[in-house]
């Protein structure tokens, strides 16, 4: 029972995929006016499902791994059709590019989801999304090396940050530029999202049981050096601004919180989440922040931008109302029989699933990724940040 926890519990790790329709206005999102808004030509992203606008299908294709994002009701909110996102609808980086009068962007490995429009003469001068599901900041290796998750799997997947570096410099780079001085002004016109990072690691360690002191010594530090290397060869590729997402609030998904319960009580706070495990991404924040803080004083010229998702998620938890969403917060949306909704055996698209009425009134969608609803508001606030190119 262990084996099939774990990895199934891998298995729904962040996917999400990619959508080819005309962008629309960021609706009823409190974004920053249209004037204030700096111009970038494209946006490229490195990341995990949060981001993944569709690589997801074709690398889970690879491995001959069922994904549940190809089925309804995935994309039923605004694609009404699955597009590989691991949402109802949008993702956090749709409506930023919405927000910047951009196109959707698309992801490198293209079908079986992508719309050939956007990629069919192979060049991604609008950006391309690295991101897969399921993709940790360190490497299969490290994980697989020390047994992480028990029993047979193929989590991780081979989808690091380091890998999806390699697909940008190696692959995609030389069919967008030939000179260095080219590739310095085509992706100093870019937004560049690194991650979100993180979450997919610590899932892993703790689905391993590692305890809290080693995740800690043996695990945080690794991703931020991870992490911090990326940014450092991604600058010398000639990038300028780079939006750098911290962690979730891990402690309050519905998936962690199904899996692996605490038996004590005191163990939750007032909102029904495991303090611990937000504990662990609030110490990754802060790590996170000190690395950017250190970078940014090596780059005086390139814009290092902190974008805030454990605060505003956490948010939306503590205050439901306040954004309009349902008071069991808790709740998945699309989910299997269980707390919270949530089923490991019968995950969102499986046709024993269930789906809520009215997806925009909750913020989980199927276990741990978030409704368009929610993904909205995220949006907002790192557009804000974006605009005013805050830490």
């Amino acid at each position: 029972m262990q084996i099939m926890r774990s990895s199934l519990c891998a298995a729904v790790v962040l996917v999400l995929l990619s959508p080819w329709n005309k962008p629309v206005q960021l609706a009823s999102a409190a974004a920053p006016s249209p004037d204030a808004q700096p111009h970038y030509d494209s946006i490229f992203c490195l990341g995990d499902s949060f981001i993944d606008t569709g690589n997801n299908p074709a690398v889970f294709g690879w491995y001959k791994i069922t994904d549940p994002v190809t089925r309804l009701p995935y994309g039923s909110t605004f694609f009404n059709r699955p597009t590989g996102r691991n949402c109802d609808g949008r993702l956090i980086v749709d409506f930023i590019a919405e927000g910047l009068k951009l196109p959707f962007v698309p992801p490198y490995l293209g079908p079986p989801f992508g719309s050939p429009s956007q990629t069919s003469n192979g060049t991604f001068r609008h950006g391309a999304s690295f991101a897969v599901g399921g993709a940790t900041a360190l490497d299969a290796e490290f994980y697989h090396s020390r047994g992480i998750p028990p029993g047979p799997t193929k989590f991780p997947l081979n989808t690091s940050l380091s890998v999806q570096l390699e697909w940008l410099e190696s692959h995609l780079k030389p069919s967008l530029c030939n000179t260095t001085k080219e590739c310095e002004e085509l992706f100093g016109r870019s937004l560049f999202f690194v991650g979100e990072f993180g979450v997919n690691d610590y899932q892993f360690a703790i689905g391993g049981k590692m305890k809290d002191a080693d995740i800690r010594s043996d695990v945080v530090a690794p991703i931020q050096e991870a992490i911090r290397q990326a940014i450092e060869r991604l600058i010398k590729l000639g990038v300028k601004t780079l939006v750098v997402p911290g962690v979730i609030p891990l402690g309050c998904s519905p998936m962690i919180l199904s899996i692996f319960p605490e038996p004590d009580p005191t163990r939750y706070d007032s909102s029904g989440c495991i303090e611990r495990h937000n504990e662990l991404a609030r110490h990754h924040n802060t790590m996170l922040q000190k690395s950017l803080d250190e970078i940014r004083g090596k780059h005086p010229g390139v814009k290092i931008i902190y974008a805030d998702f454990f605060g505003t998620i956490l948010e939306m938890i503590e205050s439901p109302p306040k954004f309009g969403f349902r008071k069991d917060i808790l709740q998945v949306c699309c989910g299997g029989p269980g707390k919270h909704n949530y089923n490991m055996t019968v995950p969102c698209g499986d046709k024993k699933a269930t789906t809520c009425s009215h997806p925009s009134a909750s913020v989980y969608w199927d276990g741990i990724h978030f409704t368009e609803a929610a993904n909205r508001h995220v949006a907002s606030s790192w557009l804000s940040s974006i605009s005013s190119g805050g830490k």
